[in-house]
């Protein structure tokens, strides 16, 4: 039995029906003009996935004392549900490459069930 926070994986997968994301929180890149120059190429094939109801880009603030950030950017991908998300996710080949190339300092990509979108 997979254990997921403390659930089973059935007790865990019961708001399949809720909307989904999948986020990817870039670390910082080694560098970052590099980053930047493909990161349209990202976004334009994280445009061509099947079931995206919406696509939101976010940038990390630089921190006061100018110390290293926790991460660079995110990127988050919207689907009607988790089924749609696993659809894309299994098309999303070439995105996933180009992210692997160009995300230098790491990247996590995380599936989420979306609670409260106010």
């Amino acid at each position: 039995m997979s254990v997921f926070n403390g659930l089973d994986y059935a007790q865990a997968m019961t708001g399949q029906d809720h909307p989904t994301k999948i986020t990817f929180v870039y670390s910082n890149p080694t560098d970052p003009a590099a980053f930047e120059a493909a990161y349209g190429e990202q976004l334009a094939l994280a445009r061509k996935l099947p079931g995206l109801t919406r696509l939101q880009t976010s940038k990390v603030w630089p921190k006061e004392d100018g110390s290293p950030t926790p991460a660079y950017r995110m990127l988050d991908l919207y689907f009607a549900n988790y089924a749609a998300a696993s659809a894309a996710a299994a098309q999303a080949g070439p995105l996933v490459g180009a992210t692997l190339q160009h995300a230098t300092g790491g990247v996590i990509i995380a599936f989420a069930e979306i609670l409260e979108d106010a």
